[in-house]
């Protein structure tokens, strides 16, 4: 086996909302493959915390407290980055949130909120990576979506529509970017065991209903899904492009 191919050492990757749940996990299984890494997220402790926990895993770790839903932390980010380095090999866009509601229940406020944060960020940071991504020749981008995007699972509609969106924004930037040398994909998560979903797992009747659906009888670790997104960001996934890793166990396959 070529060592080489199998690990992430000296590449730089951007991790947004990398302070807890998928996103701290894919932030630390990457710096466990050797990957520099710049933590993204709006709360100052965190950020620090992680930053810290992160450097004692051996690579460099760079902070970078801003709010990616909005266009001035959008803005704040780069800066912040161009500041510093010349280049980035790998974005993972992971940010996102949901508010578990009835379509009809939703002020204008709360969908507007949903769409900014996992939607227009999600664009508009891979539009800003774009040029230093392409520096890199080997770049990188991975979107955490979910199998909301891919089928009802009882779920804000708004939700559901943006990781529909970014399911189809991966294909079209993969194409798109390919003459870069970038490659583009997601991988889209089942119910995981995250702060996000820990209200919902704790419904004994729903989660008894979750685990009945799902073929290998549990909920995923945010380990799990990390690796997954990890592999996407190694040489040895270099033909791979355009795709969308579904890691659900069994999910989204599940017949009668």
């Amino acid at each position: 086996m070529d060592e080489n191919t199998w690990n992430l050492k000296g590449k730089l990757a951007l991790i947004t909302g990398s302070t807890y749940g998928i996103g701290l996990s894919i932030a630390e299984e990457m710096a466990k493959l050797g990957a520099n890494i710049i933590v993204v997220s709006r709360n100052t402790d965190r950020v620090s915390e992680v930053t810290k926990k992160i450097s004692k895993l051996g690579v460099d770790s760079y902070g970078i407290v801003t709010d990616v839903s909005t266009k001035k932390g959008r803005k704040h980010l780069f800066d912040s980055i161009s500041e510093k380095f010349d280049k980035l090999d790998i974005l993972v866009n992971n940010v996102g949130t949901n508010i578990r509601k009835k379509s009809v229940e939703y002020t204008y406020e709360e969908y507007q909120k949903i769409l900014d944060t996992n939607m227009n960020s999600n664009f508009e940071i891979s539009r800003f990576a774009h040029p230093l991504l392409s520096k890199s020749w080997k770049g990188t981008i991975v979107n955490v979506l979910s199998v909301a995007g891919l089928t009802h699972i009882r779920t804000g509609s708004p939700y559901g529509m943006t990781k529909a969106a970014l399911h189809q924004l991966t294909k079209y930037l993969a194409i798109e970017w390919a003459k870069d040398n970038i490659r583009v994909n997601a991988v889209s998560p089942w119910y995981t065991n995250t702060p996000l979903v820990k209200g919902l797992m704790e419904n004994q009747d729903y989660y008894d209903e979750v685990i009945e659906k799902t073929p290998i009888g549990r909920i995923a670790e945010p380990e799990e899904v990390a690796r997954v997104v990890a592999f996407l960001c190694m040489p040895a996934s270099s033909y791979v492009t355009g795709q969308n890793i579904i890691v659900d166990g069994g999910f989204m396959v599940n017949g009668f």
